[in-house]
């Protein structure tokens, strides 16, 4: 029996779009990965991205559970000397976020050049609105 390898160029890509209301914020960027990959198709291949869109609306709307909002912060660096940033969770969720739930879903994703290729084909809102309906996207249901 042959194994399929999928090709880049003969994917079928379909569109989804997920609302985040109510939904833990950790639970939302597991599947949303899993679907940005493509894991969710017969044809999965590892080294291949076939993965779907993705489209998330009401980010501002996503549940951090337990204590996170106050004990969880969000680390970058500048760049410069002494340039490491925090910001609790607290704060992200109220004013960015559609970047919290944008850095979830990226922290889930392959750390190369695939990945990187991946996260382009995911948009986040924080309103019920996105610009996206020409592409008819397909209602997707988490939990």
């Amino acid at each position: 029996m042959k194994t399929y390898m999928a090709n880049a160029r003969t994917v079928e890509r379909k569109w989804y779009v997920v609302d985040a209301t109510n939904v833990p914020l950790g639970r939302l960027a597991s599947k949303v990965a899993s679907i940005l990959r493509g894991k969710n198709k017969p044809t999965f291949t590892p080294n291949v991205d076939t993965g779907d869109f993705v489209i998330i609306v009401n980010s501002d709307k996503a549940l951090l559970t337990g204590k996170k909002l106050e004990n969880k912060f969000y680390r970058y660096h500048t760049g410069y000397i002494g340039g490491l940033k925090e910001v609790p969770y607290s704060k992200m969720m109220a004013e960015r976020s559609d970047l919290a739930v944008y850095e979830a879903v990226r922290g889930m994703l392959p750390k190369n050049s695939l990945g990187r290729q991946m996260i382009k084909k995911l948009r986040v809102y924080k309103g019920a609105e996105h610009n996206h309906a020409a592409q008819k996207p397909e209602a997707l249901k988490i939990l």
